[in-house]
Formats: structure tokens, sequence, C-alpha cells
């Protein structure tokens, strides 16, 4: 076997790099491909708005021609320096079931890190706030979200084997229209709104969202601070997360828990386009596009992909207008089914108004920590 550490200024680097699941996920039917032009961007150092305050690396282990494995390692210099820690992120792992092989990855991110004075390694955590955390661990019987990981069930091990253990959980779950909410939580919440004052805007469409991202991404930065390893994000990568959001936004599918006329919270909803980006196996070209248009006109499932509200107005019954607002999205918007994605295991009072409103968890992603 042979471990290769990428160069990044080589297009044909990164094309072994980014192609690599195509081929090990070629006959998982679960499994949904990117597309190539987005999966080769934290690659790009020159445009990515990670570069501008840290570094990465990527290593590839192959033997005889065929790559075997993958991974990415990460100097969060921002992270570290807010969050008073000196850690290293692992993200974009994916590898044979070999443990040769997968330790040889590790090993050298382990090696990276250390020459950067770095003592722990967290993961898979990745390049901005709005990647995929963590592995799968359960649910490998159901299609990803859009933009979260999906993995062979034999990963577990072979992190394990690495060294890791686990650090923490992520919960995403199911809720359907049948359910809905009970009359009581409407009552609350339409209670809630009119004593204080709450109302929800909608917007008509893409210009306007992006109108309001800045005041989104205060909220983001403000009410998720507290949460686990959350870094606050800066402006250039507030427009990348942007500008990724609204290439499948809805706009009728954005919505903002205002008082008066501060954004209090957000409901950031969006429909599944699992299925198309199957179709076009990681490229728009030539009907790629097609397949994509068609799964958004089509998809009766609806993914709830960020739920946040600012510390002021958590404890103020704002949640339940929110949460009631993330149903009435199910119901209006024509979806059968809609899925709140990657809520964390210590963040006990989303989890508890999400069970409150019917949502069955069905899938876990787990994140892993090791000493360097």
């Amino acid at each position: 076997m042979r471990l290769i550490e990428l160069d990044t200024a080589q297009r044909r680097d990164v094309a072994r790099f980014v192609r690599f699941p195509f081929a090990l996920y070629a006959d998982c039917p679960q499994w949904v491909p990117p597309l190539l032009s987005e999966a080769a961007k934290p690659l790009r150092r020159k445009e990515h708005p990670f570069y501008e305050h840290s570094d990465a690396a990527f290593f590839l282990v192959e033997s005889e021609g065929e790559t075997l494995g993958r991974i990415a390692v990460l100097e969060h210099r921002r992270y570290n320096q807010i969050r008073g820690r000196r850690e290293a992120f692992f993200c974009l792992f994916d590898c044979v079931n070999d443990e040769q092989a997968s330790n040889l990855l590790f090993e050298a991110a382990y090696a990276w890190a250390q020459r950067r004075g770095l003592v722990e390694i967290i993961g898979p955590k990745g390049f901005l706030q709005a990647d995929s955390q963590g592995l799968l661990v359960e649910g490998f019987e159901h299609r990803p979200a859009v933009n979260i990981a999906y993995n062979y069930a034999y990963y577990d091990a072979l992190v394990k084997a690495a060294g890791l253990s686990k650090e923490t959980d992520y919960y995403s779950g199911l809720i359907t229209r049948q359910e809905g909410l009970p009359q009581r939580f409407w009552d609350v919440a339409d209670r809630v709104a009119e004593r204080r004052g709450f109302t929800v805007k909608s917007f008509r469409d893409k210009d306007e969202i992006r109108a309001w991202m800045p005041a989104v991404g205060h909220v983001i930065n403000e009410s998720f601070m507290e949460h686990w390893e959350f870094c606050p994000v800066t402006d250039r990568e507030l427009e990348v997360i942007g500008n990724a959001m609204l290439s499948i936004a809805r706009p009728d599918l954005i919505k903002l828990v205002m008082c008066g006329e501060e954004v209090a919270g957000f409901v950031l909803a969006f429909p599944d386009i699992g299925e198309g980006l199957q179709e076009a196996r990681g490229r728009l070209w030539p009907l790629g596009w097609w397949h994509l248009i068609r799964a958004l006109r089509t998809t009766k499932h609806v993914m709830f992909n960020g739920v946040g509200l600012l510390p002021a107005y958590q404890g103020t019954g704002a949640n339940a207008v929110m949460y009631a607002e993330l149903t009435r999205t199910l119901l209006e918007g024509g979806f059968t089914t809609g899925e709140a994605i990657q809520v964390e295991e210590r963040n006990l009072k989303s989890l508890g108004d999400m069970k409150a409103i019917g949502i069955q968890w069905h899938k876990v992603h787990r994140i892993y920590r090791g000493q360097l």
C-alpha cells in the first residue's frame, strides 16, 4: 500500500479524491452523490473561505494503482482561537473495509496535526458550519438528506481501530402529515404570538431571501454559540453557505420568526432533491440539471435543515411559534413527510420540542474524538 498527500493544485489529484466515493458506493442504492463541482470546492485553496484563516491536507491510500481510501485533516485556527483549543478536525473519510488502509490514512492525519502542535482530533467535522457532521451509525436503510453523510456500517469499526471513541451523536427524524400537532400546541403558539407580538415572515423570491441573509447569519452565530463545538461563521462563509442554500431553496419554505423589526428565529426547509442527485450522477450536464429541477417540483419530502432562536427569546414561548411554523410548512407545502436534520444529543430542549410535534428519530450520526 502507498500513502499519497495530494497536491491540490493538480487537477488530476483533486479528481481522484472527489471521484473515489463514486466507485466505492457504485452499488449502494441509498448513497446520494454530490455534484462533482461542489465536491471539489473544499480543495480549491484560492477560492474557499476556510483558507482565509485555516489550513487542511488531503490524503489517499492506494494499492497497485487502485484507490482504497481518502481523508482530509483540518487545522481550524479560528475555531481553536475562539474556543481555546488545540484540536484538529478530520472529514471526507471514505475507505474500503480494510483496517490497514484506514489506519494509514488516520496515521497520516495524526502526524500532520501533531506537526502543527495540535493535541486532539475530532470528526467527522467539516470546513463550514453547514457541512455534514459525523459518521452514520444507525439508519443505513434510509437515503440520506442532501449534504448529509452516508457511509457503510463498517466505518464505525475502522474509526475505533484508529484509536477514536464516541464524543457525541446527532439525531435525524421523520414527521408525517398524519401525525400533525395536537390542538393544544397550536393554541399555545397562537397565544404566544399574540401576547408577545411574534409574526412570521415569508418570502416571495430568492433575491428577497438574499437580502435577509446577514440577519439570519447573526441569529445563527448568536443562537448556536453555546452549542457543542460551534464556531461563528464569517461573512465570506455565510455568503458561500447562503449561495449553496439558495441553489435548492423554495422561497415559500424559508420562514423567519419576527419580533417587531428584529429576527428572533428561523426555520429553513428545503425540498429533498436526493433522487435527482442520484439520477444526475455528479454532473449537471447534459441532463443532470433536468433531473434536479424535476426533483424540486415533484418531491413529497421536505428537509428541515436549520432551526434557530436568539437567546433573548428562548424561554418566551417563541419556540412554540417556530415549531408550529415548521409543521405548517409540511402541511401547506404539499409534502407527505418532513425530516429534522442532525439535532445534537445534548440539545435536550430541541429534542423535546421535536418529540412533542411527533418527530420519530430514525438516523444517528456520530462524532469521534482521540488524543494525538
